[in-house]
Formats: C-alpha cells, sequence, structure tokens
C-alpha cells in the first residue's frame, strides 16, 4: 500500500482580506476612537501630575530663573494643562502609533506588515529620544545663550506661560523631527525612496529641513533655528543609513 501523501502546505496570503469602503471607514473610527480615548487617559494621568511636570520643565532654568511670574489670572491654569497635553500625548503615543499600524497593516504583505511592528516600537523610542535631547541639551544651551545676551542691562522677567511654550515647543518639536528615520525608513520599505534618491536629494532636503526647523521653532531667533536644524540634518544622514536597512530584497537575476 503506498505511503499516504503528505498534506500541502499552504502559504500564508501575502495580504489580508480586503475590506469594503464601509468596513474600512468603521475600521477608521475605531481606530480613532481608541487613539482618542488613550490620549485622554494618558491627559487625565499627567494631570494628576501636573505640578511636578511643571517643576520638572522649569528645572533647566532653576540657576537662570528661580521665579516665574504670571500677568493673567487664567495663566497659571493654562500652564497646567499644556504639560497636561504634552504629557499625555507622550504616555499615548505607543498606543496612537500602534492604532495606526493597526489600521494600515490590512493592505500590506507579510514582509511589510513585520517592517510596521518594528516601526511602532522604533518610532516611541525616536519620539522619547528626540524629547530627552532637547530637555537636557538643546534647552539649557538655549536658555543659556539667549539669557546671557544683555544681562548687564536687563533682568528677566519671564512669565511661567511663556516659558512652558518656549520649553515645550522644543521639546515637542523635537520629538517629532526625531521620527525623520523612521518615516524614511517605512517608505524605503515599501519602495517610495532609496538611500540613493535621498543622496541625490541631499542638498534641497537640508534647505526644506531649515524652512521646517524656521516654522516649528517657537521664537524667531537664529540660535533656537540653529539647534533645531542641526539635528535635523544629522538625523537626515542617518535615514540614508536606515532605508539601507528597510529596502526590501531585490529578486536575484534568472540565469539561462
Amino acid at each position: 500500500m503506498p505511503p499516504a501523501t503528505p498534506p500541502v502546505r499552504q502559504e500564508e496570503p501575502a495580504r489580508e482580506t480586503a475590506l469594503t469602503l464601509a468596513e474600512h471607514l468603521d475600521e477608521l473610527r475605531r481606530r480613532l476612537g481608541i487613539g482618542f480615548a488613550a490620549l485622554l487617559v494618558g491627559v487625565a494621568l499627567a494631570a494628576t501630575q501636573a505640578e511636578r511636570l511643571v517643576g520638572w520643565l522649569q528645572r533647566p532654568a532653576a540657576s537662570r530663573l528661580p521665579h516665574f511670574a504670571f500677568f493673567s489670572p487664567t495663566e497659571p491654569l493654562m500652564a497646567y494643562l499644556t504639560v497636561s497635553v504634552l504629557g499625555g500625548l507622550c504616555v499615548a503615543m505607543p498606543v496612537i502609533l500602534w492604532q495606526v499600524w493597526a489600521f494600515v497593516r490590512s493592505g500590506l504583505t507579510a514582509r511589510e506588515r513585520a517592517v510596521g511592528r518594528v516601526f511602532v516600537w522604533w518610532g516611541s523610542a525616536q519620539f522619547l529620544a528626540g524629547v530627552l535631547l532637547a530637555y537636557y541639551v538643546l534647552v539649557p544651551v538655549a536658555l543659556r545663550v539667549l539669557l546671557a545676551i544683555g544681562r548687564a542691562q536687563f533682568d528677566p522677567v519671564i512669565s511661567i506661560d511663556r516659558y512652558l511654550c518656549f520649553v515645550t515647543g522644543i521639546v515637542f518639536w523635537s520629538g517629532v523631527t526625531f521620527e525623520l528615520p523612521v518615516v524614511l525608513s517605512l517608505l524605503a520599505s515599501v519602495g517610495v525612496v532609496t538611500p540613493e534618491w535621498l543622496r541625490q536629494h541631499r542638498p534641497m532636503a537640508v534647505l526644506s529641513l531649515v524652512i521646517v526647523a524656521a516654522i516649528v521653532t517657537p521664537t524667531t531667533d537664529p540660535i533656537n533655528l540653529l539647534l533645531m536644524a542641526v539635528p535635523m540634518v544629522g538625523l537626515y544622514e542617518l535615514s540614508i543609513l536606515a532605508t539601507r536597512w528597510a529596502m526590501p530584497p531585490r529578486p536575484r537575476a534568472t540565469q539561462d
């Protein structure tokens, strides 16, 4: 009696079952709801620690600005709301990125889905790295330089609202710009960009990054522009290296 033929193992489909337009809208609504709920939970948690967060953000200026002022009755409230929203966004960032990934994964191949999972955790780590760089390096340097100008003639009296807008602007946008390697690597993984294309367009990219830095910098001075633009250009160079790893494997040439 001939041996039984082993069952043929079917390969996992490259893409999940296609959804209708109504199902896509339903899925989008659900993912947005989960992301928004995570943000609300994060803001609520951060609000319970708002006083500590404000103190943490004041620490880089403690040696130069021991006291802050406020010039309207609502200014302290707005200060606490600002740090609560920023802190909540940091807490909710992994959940928000995961919802973005979960929404788009149905249209991706198996390899692209594997890259997407890396994107969620790498993106969260990059955002945190940008926040820490801004807090420990960019903000202290900016304060040291800017407050030294005219110190012999003027005494700084800075409102807590203006100070927090200054610090949170640098911290938040530094975290966002640190996502550049993640975004370009994701685009490279689906074949939109290549390392060669990024190298060829480096001059235009540097100019564009300087313009973006000028837009997102919370002040108009060249010191903060420089502090924001230099890391962005460095991240662009890092992105060129990262896209090499993210590029899909090239098909081997068939031999006759």
